[in-house]
């Protein structure tokens, strides 16, 4: 019996140790997790730049000066600070054509370019196109002669692009035009005003 009572209390002891030891190795483990969790955290290697910068924009044919930030698109700028909303926001991805201004002649989707990047450029937006305010481009006059829009969000971009394709002598034909006005989207799907419009402006020929 008195082996046996021994056995007992060694058996006892031994569990009691092991689970003390159990403890203790977590104990060791927990202090690297807890001074990992208190380390501050770090700024994300590819943050964008914070802070405005000065920059000089050329719209219109009017300078503007003004203070932005490094991720403000033209878009925003042009429509939040400088009030001409001609040129619409639509998918804000490059993808619909509303946007579209002119970037040295050459058109260009507004709310893909960051305002920072465009300084001594001529930039040209559907407020800047007519000879006057008291008369039409003559794209514009087209678009009305024939039915070129309806509920009128996409037309500026529309505009701006069937300008630019007529300067750059993408509009011989009803197909070419298609093929280089297929950025811009009409929901309203009023494309044969549209491409109506464009080729009666290159077939007489007129200035744009």
């Amino acid at each position: 019996m008195a082996h046996q009572d021994t056995y007992l209390i060694d058996g006892s002891n031994r569990r009691w140790f092991l689970k003390q030891s159990s403890a203790l190795t977590g104990l060791f483990l927990m202090p690297p997790l807890v001074a990992n969790s208190e380390q501050p955290t770090q700024a994300h290697p590819m943050a964008p730049p914070t802070g405005k910068r000065s920059i000089t924009l050329t719209i219109n044919r009017k300078t503007y000066k003004l203070a932005v930030e490094p991720r403000e698109t033209l878009l925003d700028v042009m429509r939040e600070r400088l009030d001409l909303t001609g040129t619409k926001k639509g998918c804000d991805h490059g993808q619909c054509g509303a946007c579209t201004v002119h970037v040295d002649g050459r058109q260009a989707n507004a709310c893909l370019m960051l305002a920072v990047m465009h300084q001594n450029q001529a930039i040209t937006t559907i407020e800047g196109i007519a000879p006057s305010k008291n008369q039409l481009h003559p794209l514009q006059a087209a678009f009305v002669k024939h039915d070129g829009y309806q509920c009128g969000f996409c037309t500026p971009g529309q505009i701006m692009s069937g300008v630019a394709i007529i300067r750059q002598g993408h509009a011989k034909s009803a197909d070419e035009i298609r093929e280089w006005m297929s950025g811009n989207i009409c929901r309203c799907g009023a494309y044969s005003g549209i491409v109506d419009a464009i080729e009666s402006v290159q077939k007489e020929g007129k200035t744009v």
